[in-house]
């Protein structure tokens, strides 16, 4: 859509005028980037007589007032400059050639009656533009840190090298490294150590891990994919002695499960975990066998080493003797585990000992690849889905209809999923995502309440996930509703700028629907989560695999709404009609505040910087009037946005221009005397 440039008017100042919005802002010529209903609308507005059907009943009504309100307004008028806007058309880029020459931005501010001539070097606002949204962003980051090594975001440089130089294999494509084991040997440990970073939560406590937990690692020209796993439970145990070893409760936050339902779970508990680990196994290339070096060898490690060779003697295996820290002491150490039938390896997966000498032999039993030309390049950009929630509300039922597997354990039993599990998964138009499952989140007293420090860094694990996430699926019990806990992770979200959309799960458990039930559920969530009222809701009942489609394609639409940049044109078009609507309030002082400039200055959220003659005469209502208009013209459907209010400041010219003014206006003292004489 092309827009043409407004032509400068000379009128005078009139009561309207005072009361009208301060400014028309400017409309430039350039490619838009808005929605098509407001490209239609925006042409339409070109005719004083064509009143556009896609604006409010209100715009509709008022429509021929509005083009006469907008013509006497005053008026800014730019010459811009070449390179303030982009132009994709061939006759635009020549139109922007031919405009090279000229000056800075001028616009003519003609509401003080005089004419005089108001500098603005629109580049230079442009650039304070991402200034202050630099400055928002590092003050908003530094409120929401969170007490963290942010180990898995620094990636060490001999890393960065090799994934420069080196073609990225998909990670389905890359061989698996398992490693397994009894409960606490240290397996979580290990882990991070090989993928550099705090992926896994490490306790000294046994049971915290459940669940299959992927990371890449590289060793020399070889990168494979490490998958930790939990403890894996002996046969020989009874169940009490399972239960106590793993830290199975059956009381926190099983309310109103029955008792029969409570022991079903927890007997299934401990083949759940084994079935995760015998997963990881079969699907690996090798496999390193953790035991624990200061414990000693102990009836459950020779079950572990039977069972291994037993079923999978065709695999590469290496037996690490894991808390080695001293190399006299481990050779020691080690040499109680011959028995096992394996070579021991003395390694500390804490200070790193050994693990150079466990990475050689991991690369020993795994195949290159011979032409890693042949891998298809992975998208730069792939939007990663976070599923977060309060616990049981079947975050993990969900991820499993997504990819067709049972890649979580699910279960009844409260603080199932511990780690925040990464999967990636293509939807059915071939757009690739990655799915985020994570940790039920309790409220904090009720967390510190417990005294359990695998709740507490499972909640962070569940935090530093939204963080690192593009789109936030907040799932919710459909009887259960919206609950304070609820409201709190949806400011989280919030705060922090993702996208958002609000997945009701377990909706077959809502009796004697019909078809108003979804109607008066939604007036429902969004009178209690008003903070989210822009984020879609999804209906599903993922357990029966019921409408989670659904959720993939209603994510993919947020993603594209919270990359969408509009330009600087339709932006200042639809702040031109709120304004004409409604102008900002008047202090009591007499005091206007007064919009010069306004642009689109980063996505993902889409933040818009508003330059003001004072960012304080903008009541916070008028700002959410903004945002409101925002949203009705422009859309932005599942996204946050963000305004943010800069008072601009003066430019070389226009003080160079106030002083000579003043100088001006100034009388000498003897040109005084001579007239008083």
């Amino acid at each position: 859509m092309e827009l043409d440039k407004p032509l400068t008017r000379q009128t005078p100042k009139t009561h309207t005028q005072k009361m009208a919005a301060p400014l028309e802002l400017l409309c430039y010529r350039g490619t838009t980037s808005c929605s098509p209903s407001l490209s239609k609308t925006l042409s339409r507005l070109s005719s004083p007589l064509a009143i556009p059907k896609s604006l409010s009943p209100i715009l509709r009504t008022h429509s021929l007032s509005l083009h006469a309100s907008l013509h006497s307004l005053p008026r800014f008028v730019p010459r811009h400059s070449a390179n303030e806007f982009n132009i994709s058309s061939a006759a635009d880029d020549q139109l922007q050639e031919e405009d090279d020459g000229e000056e800075e931005g001028e616009l003519v501010d003609e509401s003080d009656g005089g004419g005089d001539l108001l500098t603005v070097d629109v580049d230079d606002l442009e650039e304070d533009a991402r200034y202050v949204v630099e400055e928002f962003s590092s003050s908003l980051s530094t409120q929401l840190r969170i007490d963290d090594n942010d180990d898995q975001e620094k990636v060490s440089r001999k890393q960065r090298r090799l994934t420069s130089t080196v073609k990225t294999i998909p990670d389905h494509l890359l061989p698996r490294v398992a490693i397994v084991g009894r409960p606490n040997v240290g397996k979580s440990a290990l882990f991070n150590r090989l993928v550099s970073g705090n992926k896994a939560i490490v306790v000294d406590e046994p049971g915290v891990t459940r669940d299959r937990l992927y990371g890449r690692s590289f060793w020399g020209d070889h990168e494979f994919m490490v998958v930790d796993t939990g403890g894996v439970p002996t046969v020989s145990k009874s169940q009490a002695n399972v239960m106590e070893e793993l830290a199975i409760s059956t009381t926190i936050g099983m309310d109103g499960i029955p008792l029969a339902s409570r022991e079903a779970a927890v007997a299934r508990m401990p083949s759940m975990i084994e079935k995760q680990a015998t997963a990881a196994v079969e699907e690996s290339s090798v496999i390193i066998f953790l035991v624990d070096g200061q414990a000693g060898l102990t009836a459950a490690d020779e079950e572990i080493s039977d069972w291994l060779r037993k079923n999978f003697s065709d695999k590469y295996i290496i037996l690490a003797v894991n808390k080695c820290e001293s190399p006299r002491k481990g050779i020691m150490q080690a040499s109680e585990f011959w028995s096992l039938g394996f070579s021991p390896l003395p390694i500390s997966a804490i200070s790193g000992t050994g693990t150079g000498e466990l990475l050689d032999l991991v690369c020993s039993g795994l195949k290159k690849n011979e032409d890693p030309e042949e891998f298809a390049e992975q998208e730069d950009y792939v939007p990663a889905i976070a599923i977060v929630g309060r616990p049981n509300v079947g975050k993990s039922s969900i991820l499993n209809a997504l990819v067709g597997e049972d890649r979580t354990i699910v279960s009844p039993v409260s603080g199932t999923t511990r780690d925040a599990i990464d999967m990636e998964f293509t939807g059915p138009d071939g757009q690739k995502f990655r799915l985020i499952d994570t940790a039920g989140i309790r409220r904090r007293a009720v967390v510190a309440s417990s005294g359990s420090m695998t709740e507490a860094l499972s909640v962070n694990r569940a935090f530093r996930a939204i963080r690192r996430s593009d789109v936030v699926a907040l799932v919710i019990e459909a009887l259960a509703c919206i609950t304070e806990q609820d409201c709190k992770i949806a400011e989280r979200i919030e705060r922090e700028g993702k996208g958002c959309l609000i997945v009701v799960n377990k909706w077959d458990t809502i009796p004697n629907k019909n078809q108003q039930t979804a109607t008066y559920y939604e007036e429902d969530v969004r009178e209690k989560l008003r903070i989210l009222g822009w984020a879609p809701i999804v209906y599903s009942t993922a357990i029966a695999g019921q409408s989670v489609d659904k959720i993939i394609d209603a994510a993919s639409t947020v993603e594209k709404e919270r990359s969408r940049r509009l330009s600087t044109s339709v932006v200042n078009q639809v702040v031109q009609e709120a304004l004409a609507f409604k102008s900002p309030p008047r202090t009591r002082g007499g005091k206007r505040g007064r919009i010069y400039y306004c642009t689109q200055a980063a996505i993902r959220p889409p933040t818009f910087v508003f330059f003001v003659n004072d960012a304080k005469l903008f009541p916070e209502t008028y700002r959410r009037y903004m945002e409101k208009q925002l949203r009705s013209d422009a859309g932005f459907l599942g996204t946050p946005i963000r305004l943010l209010w800069s008072n601009r400041r003066k430019t070389e010219k226009e003080e160079g221009r106030a002083a000579t003014r003043a100088q001006a206006n100034l009388v000498p003292r003897e040109r005084k005397l001579e007239l008083a004489t």
